[in-house]
């Protein structure tokens, strides 16, 4: 397969591409695992795909340097392989083991995250990715702080190590362990840190998770870096749990149309016009892969 700039306008080519390694991959896969072992087919599939797509992203990304592209060029080139690469690892996976819509809706949620990011990783903005803390240093570094200041109140050394005592009895009510503060992106834009949160949708039971987000953002909110928290939502949301976050005064919830216009406006790049105007699940499937998802009623879960 050849690769240069035209790359990014090859849809056909590129699916044509990625089914005939499916093919080759298929083979190999039915003959290691039973029909009985279609989660083993699937996952083995999935890998081989990806493992494709890796390849062919490292050769564009070598030749992109070397011809000098723009971040445009390589961008959308990169959302190209990765849309064509969703399509052809979909219907593979379908056919060794039929979507049903939980595993269907979970796994279109589950793709959307990493083709937003392409828009961060390759920006046309001047925006720069950075390492979040680590609970561990945030913690402590709040325990000194705290430790300091108790230790210069003018009261008793025993009145001090009561206080010290009950600073330790707070930490221990909000969390047994570790708290996660990776989320999935982390980015610096004009001088403002802003880290991001991407989401499908919400489900019927989300507390836990909502409860955990406030949690995160709330510690964010805290440091003296100035963070921002964003949530990004693919599909639009009139969810209590979004609600419950969006009026939690330390995440901004964007979902829907409002998403990709601030993925537009940090990245520089109009992802959401890109979308409208090449992806085309129902046509760039396979003819028994959309019947499949017809009978089953699952094309409604393909609204990016």
């Amino acid at each position: 397969m050849n690769i240069d700039k035209s790359i990014k306008d090859n849809k056909a080519e590129i699916l044509n591409y990625f089914r005939d390694r499916a093919s080759e991959f298929l083979t190999v896969v039915k003959e290691k695992f039973a029909e009985t072992q279609a989660d083993k087919r699937a996952r083995a599939i999935n890998e081989c795909l990806n493992e494709t797509k890796n390849n062919l992203v490292a050769t564009l990304l070598q030749k992109a340097e070397k011809e000098n592209w723009s971040n445009r060029e390589k961008l959308e080139s990169l959302l190209m392989i990765t849309y064509c690469n969703n399509v052809v690892m979909i219907e593979s996976r379908n056919s060794v083991r039929p979507y049903e819509y939980m595993d269907f809706s979970r796994r279109v949620g589950e793709l959307w995250d990493p083709f937003c990011k392409l828009c961060f990783y390759h920006p046309i903005n001047d925006i720069s990715l950075f390492i979040p803390p680590l609970f561990s240093e945030v913690k402590k570094k709040l325990t000194d702080e705290i430790i300091s200041y108790i230790d210069n109140l003018n009261i008793t050394p025993e009145q001090k190590g009561e206080l010290k005592k009950y600073y330790e009895r707070v930490w221990s009510l909000v969390t047994s362990g570790e708290i996660q503060l990776e989320l999935d992106l982390h980015f610096s834009f004009r001088d403002q840190k802003y880290v991001v949160d991407f989401k499908s949708g919400f489900g019927s039971n989300e507390k836990g998770n909502t409860n955990r987000l406030l949690l995160v953002a709330s510690i964010y909110h805290n440091l003296a870096s100035n963070f921002k928290c964003l949530i990004l939502v693919r599909a639009e949301e009139n969810n209590s749990y979004f609600s419950t976050l969006k009026n939690s005064g330390v995440w901004e919830a964007y979902c829907g149309n409002e998403a990709y216009q601030k993925i537009m406006e940090y990245s520089g790049y109009d992802l959401k016009n890109w979308v409208t105007t090449n992806v085309a699940w129902s046509e760039d499937f396979k003819k028994e892969t959309v019947a499949h998802f017809e009978e089953n009623n699952l094309l409604q879960y393909l609204i990016w």
